[in-house]
């Protein structure tokens, strides 16, 4: 486990720290992961078979000392600096999915916001998207 992810298994570890982050990985989050990475282009060529695989190698970190931590490293290695924005909104995608953001998802949020370096304006309008897509009808 101690090599480096790729960046597809990055974004994922992202997604999946971002749906543990209130310790309750809901359907709805689960489920906006799977169709993330079934449809956005930066999953192009990921083996869909290996979803589950690599959120338990995830999982495996989490629970290490430091885990949170140490994969938020990971993340922001693996993953290249032109994508550190595509990165925030896949979080942010997870976050918006059960229509609620609870208040550790909110601090996780910030803390990859943090540790991605993501100018302040470019964070608000990711979610403003994210709002925006995940509004539902008067």
């Amino acid at each position: 486990m101690d090599r480096k992810p790729s960046t597809q298994e990055a974004l994922i570890y992202l997604m999946v720290i971002m749906s543990a982050a209130d310790r309750d990985m809901t359907d709805a989050e689960l489920g906006r992961i799977g169709n993330v990475i079934r449809t956005l282009p930066v999953f192009e060529g990921f083996d869909e078979n290996r979803i589950i695989e690599v959120a338990r190698q995830c999982q495996q970190r989490l629970q290490t000392e430091n885990g949170p931590e140490a994969v938020l490293d990971l993340v922001r290695d693996a993953v290249p600096e032109a994508l550190h924005d595509t990165a925030y909104a896949l979080a942010v995608e997870v976050a918006a999915a059960d229509l609620y953001v609870e208040p550790e998802e909110r601090r996780m949020l910030q803390i990859v916001r943090s540790r991605l370096k993501l100018e302040p304006l470019v964070a608000a309008a990711i979610e403003r998207t994210a709002q925006a897509r995940h509004r539902r009808a008067v």
